[in-house]
């Protein structure tokens, strides 16, 4: 795996007490890679990378992996507010949201992983330290994007992806005492789900017979309220579980997209849908508890 040395002058030594234990993925999210090299090479921007990765697979480094590059910035991961000082970052060429975000070229994914591999062969960092930008910094970043492939570095030992299952849970029937129709699954009982230790808690869909439609007369007044305690109780549930899990106590909803951007990319509402809860309880359940 050839490496290009393009040393930066941005960097500085990291504390005596660190331990590089966190591997941060960037977007450069300009125009060109020649000139997100210059810029981090440019002692007046105040930002670098350890290495960059150029669409054609080319790796540059800029910065020993034993120097603390400029890359981080403000956030937190697990409870970590200074992740420079802890962390390997790696920039990777692509324009971001701001210049035409497009998807990732093959090879350069291809040397992205082996300079991964490599880094961890290096060095002990667990799979839920290796992170977005916008992991760590929700409020203000979104890179490297839904678009990247984080699924293909998992499946090579590159950082956690959900279980299946919690991706694309199995259906579930429930019959009723009146009717053998198949019950659904909605969103809003989440926290009813997770204290029975299920995914998605059943809704009971039988319609009222006319026997039924003197004593239960529906009321539309207490189903919103209902509804909106429910959806509440879920939103908590999931802020919750997303500090567990590493997520700085920033704007809940800047969390919640960051996690639905690496971990559930096709959905980025940041609703506190039971899809996205199941995803998070599972990726909590492959990592120790936060300190």
């Amino acid at each position: 795996m050839p490496i290009i040395w393009h040393p930066s002058p941005n960097f500085g030594e990291r504390p005596a007490d660190s331990t590089i234990d966190m591997l941060v993925l960037h977007y450069t999210g300009m125009p060109s890679g020649e000139m997100a090299l210059e810029r981090m090479c440019d002692p007046a921007s105040q930002v670098s990378a350890h290495y960059m990765i150029e669409e054609d697979g080319c790796i540059y480094q800029l910065v020993a992996e034993t120097k603390r590059a400029w890359h981080a910035g403000r956030g937190q991961w697990r409870g970590c507010s200074d992740v420079n000082s802890r962390s390997i970052g790696i920039e990777i060429v692509n324009p971001g949201h701001e210049f035409g975000y497009r998807p990732f070229a093959v090879q350069q994914i291809d040397a992205l992983k082996a300079l991964c591999k490599a880094i961890l062969a290096r060095h002990d960092i667990p799979a839920h330290h290796i992170i977005a930008h916008s992991d760590m910094a929700p409020d203000r970043k979104e890179d490297p994007g839904e678009l990247f492939p984080w699924q293909q570095l998992a499946a090579e030992g590159i950082g956690l992806w959900p279980d299946e299952e919690a991706i694309n849970p199995p259906s579930k029937t429930e019959k009723t005492a009146e009717n053998t129709d198949q019950s659904t699954y909605h969103d809003d009982q989440v926290s009813t789900a997770i204290a029975a230790g299920e995914h998605y808690p059943p809704q009971n869909t039988a319609a009222l017979s006319e026997s039924d439609a003197g004593t239960h007369r529906p009321n539309p007044a207490e189903d919103a309220t209902s509804s909106k305690h429910e959806h509440t109780d879920c939103e908590a549930l999931f802020d919750s579980l997303l500090l567990q899990f590493g997520y700085g106590p920033g704007d809940p909803i800047h969390n919640r997209v960051a996690f639905q951007r690496h971990w559930r990319p096709s959905c980025l509402n940041g609703h506190a849908d039971a899809q996205s809860i199941a995803i998070l309880k599972d990726l909590i359940a492959q990592c120790p508890p936060t300190a």
